[in-house]
């Protein structure tokens, strides 16, 4: 999996056309992993826009990319499993993922594809019967590789202690403002890539001041580097191993992005990296409801943070 992708989740949601001339630009600069999910709605114009760079010259194949979507809640149940995998790959008009994911360890009620889900839909998930079904995609060629997505390390042992196939990725909310690293060092004794979303904190304003691209450590370190903020967290996650997935739809910022692997961070800076106090987005928050299976983010993430 390349280390670095672009991430297609907007909220609100933008254009099929903006999105596939974002990919088609970000392929032109050179990123060549692209992650979507079902409920982005953004699965069809990534599609398009592999099509398109073919068409251009700027890749010879869709074998030249490296693809991931995920498992929504509403298709969370052993007889959607893989016919929602099959209209993933209808909407990337491709005959194979390289990775796909459970999105959430949340079921809701079959075929419910709203966001944010509503709390009267939740349902406990069918851990067990849906990753079997995980397992028959790969079997099945639809997929190279499965794993999940917001997964503690609970979750991880419980899932681990049936699974034929073990999840090859865990893709977690993760930057220097929320290290997560009991999962990273969970992850790595277990043989699981730990991939981070959200790597430079909130992406809109909706969720209030963006704690990551305003820490004042990181601007520190920035301007001693002559970087980005961006950058030092990227190349912080680079330099822990974890794969990133990052989202912007800007030219310039998608160039910035990829402008991570010539240079490191000194000791000294990765020391004040790990001393910056930590804050989640708490995007599991809208999986949390008095009367569903997680009645607190506590449940949700089984008392590991």
């Amino acid at each position: 999996m390349p280390v670095l992708g672009l991430g297609t989740s907007t909220f609100p949601p933008v254009g099929s056309e903006t999105v596939s001339k974002a990919v088609v630009q970000a392929i032109e600069v050179g990123y060549t992993h692209f992650d979507t999910a079902s409920v982005y709605r953004t699965e069809s114009p990534i599609g398009d826009a592999i099509q398109e760079a073919i068409l251009l010259g700027l890749i010879k194949s869709r074998e030249e990319v490296f693809l991931t979507s995920k498992l929504w809640c509403g298709d969370a149940h052993p007889h959607l499993v893989v016919p929602a995998l099959q209209n993933t790959l209808r909407n990337l008009k491709t005959d194979y993922l390289d990775l796909y994911l459970i999105h959430w360890p949340v079921s809701i009620k079959p075929g419910n594809n709203e966001f944010p889900p509503k709390p009267e839909n939740f349902l406990p998930m069918d851990f067990k019967s849906i990753w079997a079904e995980m397992e028959e995609c790969q079997r099945l060629g639809l997929t190279k590789s499965i794993g999940v997505s917001n997964f503690s390390c609970k979750k991880l042992g419980d899932l681990l202690s049936f699974a034929t196939i073990p999840p090859a990725v865990n893709q977690v909310e993760l930057n220097p403002c929320w290290q997560q690293k009991k999962i990273r060092d969970y992850c790595k004794a277990n043989g699981i890539l730990v991939a981070a979303y959200s790597p430079l904190g909130a992406a809109g304003s909706c969720r209030g001041p963006n704690r990551v691209r305003e820490n004042e450590v990181l601007k520190e370190i920035a301007k001693g580097k002559g970087k980005t903020v961006a950058q030092i967290c990227l190349r912080w996650a680079y330099e822990q191993g974890i794969g990133v997935v990052t989202k912007s739809f800007n030219k310039e910022r998608m160039q910035q992005n990829l402008a991570i692997f010539d240079w490191t961070l000194s000791d000294k800076d990765c020391k004040k990296i790990g001393e910056i106090s930590q804050h989640s987005l708490s995007y599991a928050g809208r999986f949390i409801d008095v009367n569903g299976p997680f009645k607190s983010m506590d449940e949700f993430w089984d008392g590991e943070i």
